[in-house]
């Protein structure tokens, strides 16, 4: 081997520098671990609230440490940003999908116009969108050729307006306007992300990550390591349109008029059941007792207002109060048309909005009638801040004080005049709700400085002032897909993780020692350094380390073998003929080289494939393997050699690549495969045609929410729970089609449910989840409240653990994606065997075991879907194994393949005599190689946690057909497929 200096140096370098990038993650969890023991020994677990306290004492100490030098050439502060970034599933956190309303962005761009034909197409693109991989945008356009008649893009009432008059004229053609609409658009999704971007770097996690996926409208984010769950929900998700608004006074009579009317309206057009004698006596309870004996002597009535409204207490600027459960329907009497029309001239265009609630366990809100014009538009928005920022207000409550540019300074000013003379109060509405409402009692207020006060947290005031200073969404955000990880999950899944990649490691090791004796100690230090380096790589080039990654760098360790076993058998072969020891090993590594690259070439294109299809966990599986490719490459050809060459060079030493145990395995094997390839033929179609039937006649695959759309849900409980019972209760609150079963342990079940899966937003998600504590806390130790149920709560190991929703349009994308990832690797390792061994027999050969090693993985699953006890849904990761099964297939046969081409070379077909040669000569390899990832594969299975067993299952299935297929079916489909002349020799 030339240059063996140069190789030692890199090596040499690429080893420091990946412990280099590697030792901040290590001063990162030693200083965290010392915070924790601190934070422990200050707060005893007998204070309430203890866990959030010791958070609070952590985040404190790392701040105070945080600057003072480590180890010289680093500090705690700097350290972090450059550890190994751990994924959502082993830190918990969220992950979400956020797709920014484009049907709103042209809504705005077209000024909100009450276009027909505009808003006919956008009815229809709504419509579209449902069934239909194209972007709104062009769904929109194609809506609108459709029905336009006459009407243009660039009418006046359209998006020829006032606002695009400097680039769109009426005079445009629709194909003239269509580009400068895409490019609002797109200006529009990227100040989307940059808003986000900034609201997200205010909130306070490590290692954020967003991405824009394409111009779809679609925005990745993940929050590793958040805890306050709902508040990153609000964070991403609300649009921040902060506006000010005068109100109405409590004492204005056309209000009391009004009410009279709408309530004797809705007496004819809506039904109202008679309220049921409540027992216990709340604060709800307490203010309805007080205004039961109404002025109108309506007591014996039914009255659909009088019963649910309730005076808002003298000395505010609320109109009146309700129950929070009343107010969803209070508010769809006051939007009815009929009753709107019964408001009197000088209230008629009333804008009614609801408080904010301060806390949860709040009842009764304000309802607010601020004055509103015809076009509905506030008197100053929030466009007008030009700074914002957390503080305290005179009572020393967290509060939250504004800066207004001079054009909303002067707006400000008049606005507080207006006030002060009519003695109203200044609603400031974020998001539609009334945040503070206060009056004004010292006349106009110059200057343009006001504040937000209320029972604001902390935190709530720092969010606030996050989003006032990014700026408002240009359209609504809407999540479509979510993961959310509880940080006790997380800790399980590394601590799991990690147990399987240990183990698997040492088995490897271990076996290559028995297997080879020196050589294997020599392989093993080539394996040792592999790893060091995938890690090294990992950090440098800041990818997120998931599970599903764990698994692919297990997996890495059990394929990185593979290269070794080749060379090494091929030395062996050589010191069989005769050679002496250098020429031995320099040849068995030549030799070697050309199936080595050919079959991890192959693998890799699959990942690759996987890495461009995939999403979030996935792509981190794909990341992982790809390096683990790459690295296991360099380690095996020049760190083993190396090791080798040093080795043998030194008078008197030995180096035979086999133990006493192991010296005679597989040598001088004489099986006939092809003769039995009828019998492997038959035996295969049984296989398939019982799993195809499985799959089209019988109970079919168990599609995942990624498929199919929905929620899933992982609960744990302290004892042993019956899912079908579970099952039954939850079916009658959702409706039919929630799914219950045991998830790993038996007090741990998956409930997934389709339960409004077409309907958006996090209130979904909260009423969800409502549901689920009221039906399971039967089941739930004594004391445990919603909140500790709910998913991120604290250190806890009861309750939700885990979370997914995914929305109907991106689970149709995933569905997509992944079945052009499959075509996709199957189109490509065909081209590549093609060009690679010139004849499209052995191209058909190998695409034909894959399809019969996917179809016997699939017929697997549908027969044992059901009757398994783990997850074997299908899902994306289900799709990556799949993919793994299709690259280890193709390594298996590739290899075969790869001597049937050097034997043929030599020799001729001889009427298949060489090509059982050829499969004979790498049986050791093949079946070594095959034995070494079972058991990686075995030890993942079995310690590497419930979320991966569905995905290893299908792995080991696959390594087994794998193995078996390249053999009996990839090499006969391929000798048969050769013309009678060419397989007889004659040619």
């Amino acid at each position: 081997m030339q240059n063996k200096g140069l190789i030692k140096l890199f090596a040499l370098l690429f080893g420091l520098v990946s412990i280099y990038q590697l030792s901040y993650t290590f001063i990162t969890s030693k200083v965290e671990k010392e915070a924790e023991v601190f934070a422990a020994s200050r707060i005893s677990e007998a204070e309430e609230d203890y866990v959030s306290k010791r958070e609070a004492l952590e985040a404190n100490y790392l701040d105070s440490i945080g600057s003072n030098p480590i180890l010289g050439y680093t500090n705690y502060d700097e350290a972090k940003k450059k550890e190994l970034n751990k994924g959502l599933d082993l830190k918990g956190g969220i992950n979400v999908t956020l797709q920014i309303s484009v049907k709103d962005i042209l809504k705005g761009l077209a000024n909100n116009t009450k276009n027909p034909v505009f808003n006919k197409a956008l009815a229809d693109a709504d419509a579209a969108s449902k069934n239909s991989d194209d972007t709104y945008i062009e769904l929109f356009f194609e809506a609108f050729d459709n029905i336009k008649g006459e009407t243009k893009l660039a009418s006046p009432d359209i998006f020829a307006n006032k606002g695009l008059s400097d680039e769109v004229n009426f005079q445009m053609s629709d194909d003239e306007v269509k580009p400068i609409i895409r490019r609002k658009i797109d200006e529009s999704i990227v100040s989307a992300f940059e808003v986000l971007r900034e609201r997200i770097d205010g909130f306070g996690v490590t290692q954020p990550n967003i991405q824009r996926e394409g111009n779809s409208g679609r925005i990745l984010v993940e929050l590793p390591g958040a805890r306050d769950i709902a508040r990153a929900q609000d964070l991403l998700s609300s649009t921040a349109q902060l506006e000010f608004w005068e109100t109405y006074k409590q004492s204005n009579p056309s209000f009391s008029t009004f009410l009279i009317q709408a309530n004797e309206k809705l007496k004819e057009i809506v039904e109202v059941e008679q309220p049921e004698q409540v027992k216990e006596e709340s604060e709800l309870d307490s203010l309805l007792s007080d205004v039961s004996a109404d002025s109108l002597d309506l007591a014996s009535q039914v009255n659909p207002l009088y019963e649910l409204l309730i005076p808002a207490n003298p000395g505010t600027n609320a109109m009146f109060r309700a129950a929070i459960k009343d107010t969803a329907t209070i508010g769809s009497y006051l939007r009815m048309p009929e009753i709107r029309r019964l408001l009197p001239a000088d209230i008629q265009f009333t804008k009614f909005v609801w408080e904010r609630p301060s806390s949860e366990e709040v009842e009764v809100i304000d309802l607010y009638a601020l004055k509103s014009n015809r076009e509905g538009t506030p008197r100053i928005s929030g466009d007008v801040v030009s700074d914002a920022r957390a503080d305290f207000d005179q009572f020393s409550k967290p509060a939250v004080s504004m800066t207004m540019n001079t054009k909303g300074a002067k707006e400000w000013e008049k606005l507080t005049g207006d006030a002060y003379t009519n003695q109203t109060g200044i609603a400031i509405v974020l998001d539609n709700k009334v945040y503070t409402a206060p009056g004004v009692s010292s006349g106009p207020i110059s200057g343009g400085r006001s504040e937000i006060t209320g029972n604001f947290t902390v935190n709530e005031t720092k969010d606030i002032s996050n989003v006032l200073r990014a700026g408002k969404l240009p359209a609504s955000a809407e999540i479509i897909q979510s993961e959310i990880v509880g940080p006790s999950l997380g800790q399980e899944a590394i601590d799991s993780g990690f147990m399987s990649f240990l183990i698997a490691m040492a088995i490897v090791l271990l076996w290559m020692v028995f297997y080879y004796g020196k050589a294997g100690a020599f392989a093993d230090i080539a394996l040792l350094l592999n790893i060091l380096l995938i890690f090294g790589v990992l950090t440098s080039l800041n990818a997120v380390l998931t599970l599903p990654g764990i698994a692919g760098i297990v997996l890495t360790i059990g394929m990185s073998v593979d290269a070794n076993v080749l060379i090494f058998e091929r030395i062996k072969e050589e010191l069989a003929k005769g050679k002496g020891k250098g020429q031995a090993v320099s040849d068995g590594f030549g030799n070697a080289l050309s199936s080595i690259l050919d079959a991890n070439i192959t693998t890799g294109l699959t990942a690759l494939i996987l890495f461009v299809f995939g999403s979030g966990p996935i792509k981190g599986f794909a990341t992982t393997l790809l390096i683990g490719i790459l690295t296991s490459l360099f380690t095996a050809i020049f760190i083993t050699r190396l090791l080798v060459d040093w080795y043998i060079s030194g008078k008197g030493r030995s180096l035979d690549f086999s133990t006493s145990i192991t010296k005679g395995l597989f040598k001088n094997l004489n099986i006939n495969f092809l003769i039995k390839r009828k019998i492997a033929y038959v035996v295969s179609g049984i296989l398939v045609a019982i799993g195809l039937f499985s799959l089209f006649f019988g109970p079919g695959l168990q599609q995942g929410v990624d498929f199919v759309g929905g929620r899933s849900y992982t609960v744990r409980f302290e004892q042993q729970v019956n899912p079908s019972e579970i099952a039954s209760e939850l079916n009658t609150v959702f409706g039919s089609g929630t799914n219950v079963k045991t998830y790993g342990e038996s007090n741990q079940i998956k409930i997934t449910t389709p339960y409004k899966v077409d309907v958006e937003g996090i209130e979904v998600d909260v009423e969800i989840q409502d549901k689920l504590y009221t039906s399971l806390q039967k089941y739930l130790p004594d004391g445990i409240s919603k909140e500790d149920f709910s998913v991120g709560s604290d250190g806890k190991s009861i309750g939700i653990l885990q979370s997914v929703k995914v929305g109907p349009t991106i689970a149709d994308d995933i569905k997509n994606n992944a079945f052009l990832a499959i075509l996709g690797s199957l189109a490509v390792v065909f081209l590549y065997i093609l060009l690679r061994f010139r004849r499209w027999q052995f191209s058909l050969g190998a695409v034909a075991a894959v399809f019969h090693d996917v179809l016997i993985v699939l017929g697997v699953f549908s027969i044992l879907g059901k009757v398994m006890p783990f997850n074997m849904e299908i899902d994306q990761a289900f799709i990556a194994a799949i993919l793994t099964v299709i690259g280890y297939s193709l390594n298996d046969t590739v290899v075969v393949f790869d001597r049937i081409r050097e034997i043929i070379a030599e020799r001729g077909w001889k009427g298949g005599e060489n090509v059982n040669s050829a499969i004979n000569s790498t049986l050791g390899r093949t079946l070594n190689t095959s034995l070494t990832t079972l058991v990686v594969l075995l030890a993942i299975f079995t310690f590497g946690g419930e979320s991966l067993r569905g995905f290893m299952f299908a792995m080991i299935v696959g390594v087994i057909v794998g193995t078996y297929s390249s053999v009996f079916i990839a090499t006969p489909i391929m000798y048969d497929a050769l013309s009678k002349k060419i397989s007889s020799g004659n040619k």
